[in-house]
């Protein structure tokens, strides 16, 4: 699947830029239906990775949704090209943000979940670059809608992010506190970070600072979980307590 986006600049013609997703794998619930999870993956990924970890979990009622970024230029890897959700430079919070290739990622990942039955709750998951955007796509669902202003879709129900980082922290809140309705979505919105304090590739400190500006902006249902030594990877303690909060957060049967 593909998205195009026009980029408008003033004076000038619109730079469009074609976003070409790879396949995507699906986890089908070994029980009742009650839940869909899109798990994105990190940089360089792809789905089927984040698959084969997901289908060995204790939580046979979700599905989970595992979708391939593009494969793009990657500024930070001196533009080496591999699968990314959106270009990045540097982890800064003065470092310039993709807002087109975010917009394009958080819209693919909306249209995989918009076909959902309307009695299952849905959830954005992810790690390092995907869980940047699932924070990303919960920022677009507190504020109903995408930074080009496209309404987002979805409701979202949880999100959850291992070892990643809030694009475009530095204007969150100015964007939350101009609208009630984003306030009130946004402290409603379930969220579920994990950081390792020896996380050489996205450090401890961007998690930190990104629970912070969210929890500043108005959202109050952030848990931030710290593991002591822990790397940019995941352990099977960090994912029991994933799947633990998800069976409390989403009410789900029959998990154990």
């Amino acid at each position: 699947m593909s998205y195009t986006h026009s980029n408008m600049c003033s004076g000038s013609r619109a730079a469009r830029r074609t976003f070409e997703f790879g396949r995507t794998h699906v986890v089908k619930p070994k029980g009742k239906h009650q839940a869909t999870i899109i798990w994105l993956h990190g940089l360089g990924d792809n789905g089927l990775s984040s698959s084969q970890l997901l289908e060995t979990l204790p939580l046979p009622n979700i599905k989970w949704i595992c979708p391939t970024a593009p494969t793009r230029p990657v500024a930070l890897l001196g533009g080496f090209t591999c699968t990314a959700w959106f270009d990045v430079g540097e982890l800064s919070e003065e470092g310039p943000d993709d807002w087109e290739g975010l917009d394009a990622s958080a819209a693919h990942i909306a249209n995989l979940l918009s076909t959902e039955p309307a009695d299952v709750k849905v959830g954005i998951g992810g790690f390092s670059m995907g869980a940047a955007i699932a924070l990303y796509s919960a920022t677009c669902y507190a504020m109903g809608r995408y930074g080009s202003g496209n309404p987002y879709p979805v409701n979202l129900r949880a999100v959850i992010g291992l070892s990643g980082w809030l694009p475009g922290s530095r204007s969150l809140r100015n964007k939350i506190e101009v609208s009630h309705e984003a306030v009130r979505r946004a402290a409603s919105l379930p969220i579920l970070l994990c950081h390792g304090s020896s996380d050489d590739v996205v450090p401890y400190k961007y998690g930190e600072k990104s629970a912070q500006s969210m929890i500043s902006s108005g959202f109050r249902y952030l848990a931030l979980k710290s593991f002591d030594g822990l790397g940019h990877y995941t352990i099977p303690k960090e994912m029991d307590d994933v799947c633990n909060w998800l069976i409390s957060r989403l009410g789900l049967e029959g998990s154990r």
